[in-house]
């Protein structure tokens, strides 16, 4: 057994499911109207293991950890790192004369 003192140093990610009663949409169909999803506190998520709503606090940091991961996955799709020969060609090698750009052609 670890002794630790205080919290832990990194939040721990926790898998996040959509809420099986409103399959993710955070209100369910009354007669006449939406009303708020009761199951997952009217946010669409639950955990995946256990399939219960988080806690509100909770479930703000969940969300925003989700959210950073997506944001940091965006940008790297949008600036796409070259590959194989291209990429020396895109970057500065310093293999020329004087520590130039070499290209080769």
């Amino acid at each position: 057994m670890r002794n630790s003192h205080g919290p832990a140093f990194k939040k721990a990610v926790i898998e996040l499911d959509k809420c099986p009663l409103c399959r993710g949409r955070a209100v369910t169909r009354d007669l006449f109207f939406d009303k708020p999803c009761i199951h997952c506190n009217a946010s669409g998520w639950v955990e995946a293991a256990t399939g219960e709503a988080l806690p509100l606090d909770e479930l703000v940091t969940q969300l925003s950890l989700k959210l950073q991961a997506a944001t940091r996955q965006i940008e790297q799709l949008k600036n796409p790192q070259a590959s194989g020969p291209e990429a020396t060609y895109q970057g500065s090698n310093r293999r020329g004369a004087g520590g130039t750009n070499y290209t080769g052609d």
